[in-house]
């Protein structure tokens, strides 16, 4: 260990003679050697390298309290971290911005940043974007680990209806949280899939029924049918309304207002039965129980509650209407400029079936999707050449931008799995460390946690986890840095 005034390091310059502008210093940095000039560190000042250059004045205390060792006959300063970044780190004193390599985790760079005391306003927009995902990530599994961490905790403080409150909404609403809530929700999604075949099995004339007046109307069994999946949705959505910790967000939710379109239409139409015929002419009832019954369509939808790949493709499609604008765009352009060639071309054929450039649009567009019904076509040798090129345009219009929206579903997918995966090791990590007594267990703390929730970038510091390279920043405010040796995971 080098202590200060050791007569071995002659060479510190305690007067500061040496001026610091053309003073010439060696960072070895995991083994990589950099040469660095005064005058281009002294550039940002408040940096940890531009401290080196003034630091030998203020003797090895000063110096020690900036690096890991330092040899003054080389007169070169070892530092235990990540080479990679620091290549990366160092453009700032020759470019005056700093660009992330690609395989480097941008949550360990910001680190490494700030070790180096480099602003992160040096970072280029593009990197900026890709550390602002990686942070909305680990927010993302903090979020998951604390609503875990929530269920798992029972407060006997709570009154019984409280703790009743929350079984039931763990019951109804998570199906991972125990067997009998996973063939509940199992029996829910049976129930949407009867239901919607009902629907369409009650409209077979062979499968109907005449009433006394002649009109044919849905099989009493495929009625009874309905009335109890009706039941089931009723009952599921009153207790969930019941037991739900925010009743105003819960009503006000897309999936919550489809199943109250599902099942509102049920009864509507029983109340107008019944009493809508002595206040209106029968003929007006049936008409508006009918519209009702085709608004039952909307119970299909209830199945995105319970598949997750229909909820990735429809954060798929909200992530993708950049490229569906743009398909749009093409696909309206060209039934235009189509459509109105069209029109002027079929002009000189006495048999015409362009009438006008408004009803142009329908063969337009069914002939740039390639449908084709053919109940408009052309006749003339122009007007046919005109369709060939439309629907050649109309494919490639179609395929641009497929890729982009398959990349964002397949990127969205995987990054749930990961997300996952990355919560339920989080919490593995921490049963770990509790079991060897590095963490506390007990529902005071647990409250605590949750009462202070997410301030900032972090969660409260009494909950330790694992130091383990998977370490997630947010659920500690404790800075852990780690060396050329670590590696993320």
């Amino acid at each position: 260990i080098k202590m200060a005034g050791d007569s071995r390091f002659p060479d510190v310059d305690t007067d500061g003679s040496e001026k610091s502008e053309e003073m010439e210093i060696v960072v070895n940095v995991g083994g990589v050697r950099q040469v660095f000039y005064g005058d281009n560190l002294n550039q940002y000042p408040e940096t940890r390298l531009a401290e080196l250059v003034n630091c030998l004045s203020g003797g090895y205390d000063s110096i020690f309290s900036l690096c890991d060792d330092y040899d003054p006959g080389k007169r070169e300063f070892y530092f235990d971290r990540d080479p990679d970044a620091f290549k990366c780190i160092i453009d700032v004193y020759y470019f005056g911005e700093i660009h992330m390599k690609k395989g480097i985790c941008p949550i360990c760079f910001k680190n490494e940043m700030e070790f180096w005391k480099v602003d992160l306003k040096f970072l280029d927009d593009c990197c900026k974007a890709h550390l602002s995902e990686k942070k909305e990530e680990l927010e993302e599994i903090a979020r998951r680990v604390q609503l875990i961490l929530d269920d798992l905790g029972v407060d006997a403080s709570e009154s019984r209806w409280k703790r009743c409150q929350k079984c039931i909404w763990k019951f109804l609403e998570k199906p991972e949280s125990s067997y009998p809530a996973r063939v509940i929700a199992v029996l829910s999604f049976l129930f949407i899939l009867i239901s919607s075949v009902v629907m369409c099995v009650g409209t077979i004339p062979d499968l109907q029924v005449v009433d006394a007046e002649g009109n044919r109307m849905e099989h009493p069994t495929l009625d009874s049918i309905e009335t109890a999946c009706i039941g089931w949705f009723t009952m599921e959505y009153v207790l969930r309304l019941i037991s739900s910790p925010n009743k105003l967000h819960f009503a006000l939710s897309f999936m919550n207002i489809v199943d109250v379109l599902a099942i509102l239409p049920f009864y509507v139409s029983l109340t107008l039965t019944h009493l809508g015929a002595k206040l209106m002419e029968l003929s007006n009832v049936q008409q508006a129980v009918q519209a009702l019954r085709i608004m039952r369509i909307a119970r299909i939808f209830k199945l995105a509650r319970h598949s997750s790949g229909l909820q990735t493709l429809t954060y798929a499609l909200k992530r993708s209407f950049k490229e569906l604008g743009l398909l749009l765009m093409y696909l309206a352009v060209g039934i235009f400029v189509f459509s109105a060639l069209g029109y002027t071309m079929e002009q000189s054929h006495p048999e015409t079936l362009f009438k006008s450039i408004p009803q142009s649009f329908w063969w337009a567009i069914i002939t740039m999707t390639t449908v084709g019904y053919g109940d408009i076509y052309p006749k003339t040798t122009l007007g046919k050449l005109n369709a060939a090129i439309s629907f050649l345009c109309g494919v490639i219009a179609i395929a641009l931008p497929i890729h982009p929206i398959i990349n964002n579903f397949v990127r969205y997918y995987n990054k749930q799995r990961v997300l996952e995966t990355a919560a339920k090791h989080e919490l593995e990590l921490m049963e770990l460390n509790s079991a060897e007594g590095k963490a506390t267990g007990s529902r005071s703390e647990l409250q605590d946690l949750s009462q202070e929730g997410i301030e900032g970038p972090f969660y409260s510091s009494r909950i330790k986890v694992s130091h383990s390279d998977t370490f997630i920043h947010l659920l500690s405010e404790e800075k852990h840095y780690r060396t050329r040796l670590q590696s993320c995971k």
